[in-house]
């Protein structure tokens, strides 16, 4: 058998950066408007939701009717063909992450390659939460660091609201008022539907930097899962059981997944409360001491952050262990464009670097958090 050879190189570059958005800016008080309300009424928990997170303004894949106007992949395919000037893709691997892909089967890194006018490539699906992004990009990162590939694209993308309408949480109310005096949808439910945005990012990776515009080398990129110590916290398609059982939605009768909601995205937030910053920080300190970083030295902290009140908890816990990484350092897009879950970080990291504030030699640090079962990500790229 022939031995193969590989062939790493010593850097890897992100050369462009591209983010879509659809539609218009939706503001707080037109979110029903496009999401519904859940048997004509208004949220009880929509206020105190939006003073803690201070999201402004979000986007959908919606119109006003509740119709979908771009799929999943959709959005990706958008956000990937806004990387190349030419209108046909020439790329050796593709990478797409999200939390809600399309379909079951096939997967949705297949879906998106179907709708892209470009040559035969490798793919890879992530699916998961928010690290997926990550995940992908690490993917193309190796790829290309290994020698496989000369040039890949990672995407993230999120059509969150289309699980978020109203009519999908009809059935349980009507449930819920056959056999409550007072029905309500459970906070864990309707808290998301005011966090979470739709929308996509893609990086185009090569192994050498742009000849006449600005490169993000890519220095390390760490992941760390916890999952085999704490709990479920966000989920979909199941049911956390008294026990601590989760239960999957194919354990249950067919009414039972309309009757309460099990295919809709939940949170505990309990359970988010009590862990995620203080594991986050874990993690944080954890890759910075492995990689020897000089925090003075960092230039820029994108911390992916699902509202404004864990970004004030991040940066206190930061203090208390000592870490210093100050908040005069921190750029976030959170309150402009909502949470878009996986791609969040891409889109935070396609406005920063078309802003025209980077320099060639500064740092930038990325911070990616994922509540599913608690796994965090950190990378650090180097203006070139």
């Amino acid at each position: 058998m022939e031995t193969v050879k590989l062939s790493f190189t010593n850097n890897v570059y992100i050369n462009r950066i591209s983010s879509f958005l659809p539609n218009k800016p939706v503001n707080n008080n037109e979110i029903e408007l496009y999401l519904g309300k859940i048997h004509g009424n208004s949220s009880r928990a929509r206020s105190i939701i939006l003073r803690q997170n201070k999201i402004k303004t979000r986007y959908y894949a919606l119109n006003t009717n509740q119709k979908v106007t771009h799929s999943n992949a959709e959005l990706a395919k958008n956000a990937i063909s806004m990387l190349f000037d030419d209108d046909v893709l020439q790329f050796d691997v593709l990478a797409c992450a999200t939390s809600n892909s399309d379909l079951i089967i096939p997967s949705h890194a297949s879906m998106v390659h179907g709708l892209l006018k470009m040559n035969s490539v490798e793919l890879y699906s992530l699916s998961g939460v928010c690290l997926t992004g990550i995940q992908a990009l690490k993917i193309i990162y190796t790829f290309i660091l290994a020698g496989f590939a000369q040039k890949g694209v990672c995407c993230a993308s999120e059509l969150a609201s289309a699980a978020l309408l109203s009519k999908n949480y009809e059935y349980e109310y009507e449930h819920l008022n056959n056999v409550e005096a007072n029905p309500y949808i459970a906070f864990e439910k309707d808290f998301l539907r005011f966090m979470l945005s739709d929308g996509a990012g893609a990086f185009l990776i090569e192994r050498n930097p742009n000849p006449k515009s600005l490169s993000l080398r890519i220095e390390w990129i760490e992941m760390t899962s916890y999952a085999n110590e704490l709990p479920v916290c966000m989920y979909s398609g199941g049911e956390i059981q008294s026990d601590g059982y989760v239960k999957g939605w194919k354990e249950f009768e067919t009414v039972e997944l309309m009757e309460r909601s099990i295919l809709m995205i939940k949170q505990d937030i309990r359970v988010l409360k009590k862990y995620a910053i203080k594991y986050w920080v874990n993690h944080i300190a954890s890759v910075l001491s492995k990689h020897h970083v000089d925090t003075q030295k960092i230039d820029y902290v994108i911390p992916h952050v699902s509202s404004m009140f864990f970004y004030d908890l991040l940066d206190e816990e930061l203090k208390n262990r000592n870490i210093d990484i100050p908040t005069n350092k921190w750029f976030t897009n959170l309150t402009s464009v909502g949470n878009v879950g996986s791609a969040s970080i891409y889109i935070a990291l396609d406005e920063l670097y078309h802003s025209e504030k980077l320099k060639k030699g500064e740092t930038v640090l990325l911070l990616v958090p994922e509540s599913g079962r608690f796994s965090y990500g950190t990378v650090l790229l180097t203006v070139v």
